[in-house]
């Protein structure tokens, strides 16, 4: 969790991915909605910080587990906005609450005197989002970066996520001048930490791909990953497949 004199607060929760709150004088902006019945429990943290009432929730992409409570967001009069890229995933998957603004590339929103950065990048999906608050030096990035004691990082491919790009945006997210990052999944990482992790995530994808060249096996890939960087069981088992595909 953070708090901290620009009104920065991260939920850290097991049921979804984390939400930040950013408190300004007009009203609040949210950093994802985690599943839809863990809206009152939300709206609840938000009405012990401040009565004004929630303004933006940005979406850091479009799965259930981030965007799922966005339908209700709406009905409390907020404005849910999105990349262009992950909206539309929204609508092939027919889920509720489409978000009413989009953007491509790079967009600011101003509330209250505060400004919010958004960034679009491909990596856990084609339309990641990042959220940069620059007075408050802090970063939200989904799920471009989950952390192994909540959910090992991983890519969506079917939402044409892919490793090669979610390095790119590691790398990118680096070059932000930032102190803590909230990721998708797991605590708060100081700017150090997320360094390192981003140095593993590399790791990972360039031992795979050195491994496939070798001619290794996919049991002998997952086994090798398994003892050098802790990767491949659980939820990173289903990951090795479509990885060798991709990382040749």
């Amino acid at each position: 969790m953070i708090e901290n004199p620009e009104h920065i607060l991260a939920q850290i929760g097991s049921l979804g991915g984390n939400v930040t709150v950013y408190l300004t004088n007009d009203g609040v902006i949210l950093f994802d909605s985690k599943n839809e019945q863990m809206h009152d429990d939300i709206v609840s943290k938000v009405r012990s910080l401040t009565d004004k009432p929630i303004k933006y929730v940005v979406l850091t992409h479009n799965h259930a587990d981030h965007s799922g409570g966005a339908a209700k967001m709406q009905q409390l009069g907020a404005t849910v906005i999105i990349s262009e890229e992950d909206r539309q995933n929204m609508q092939r998957g027919n889920q509720a609450g489409l978000p009413q603004m989009t953007y491509r590339e790079r967009a600011q929103l101003f509330l209250g005197g505060k400004e919010v950065q958004l960034r679009e990048f491909c990596g856990h999906t084609d339309g990641d989002t990042v959220g940069y608050l620059p007075a408050a030096r802090v970063v939200i990035v989904g799920d471009l970066v989950t952390t192994p004691d909540a959910i090992p990082q991983i890519v969506n491919y079917g939402d044409r996520g892919n490793w090669t790009d979610m390095g790119k945006a590691l790398d990118e997210i680096a070059k932000i001048d930032f102190d803590f990052l909230v990721g998708g999944h797991g605590p708060v990482l100081t700017k150090q930490e997320f360094l390192k992790h981003r140095d593993k995530v590399a790791g990972i994808r360039e031992r795979l791909r050195e491994l496939n060249r070798q001619g290794k096996t996919q049991a002998e890939i997952t086994q090798t990953l398994i003892k050098e960087f802790n990767y491949g069981d659980g939820f990173g088992a289903a990951q090795i497949a479509p990885m060798m595909l991709e990382l040749k």
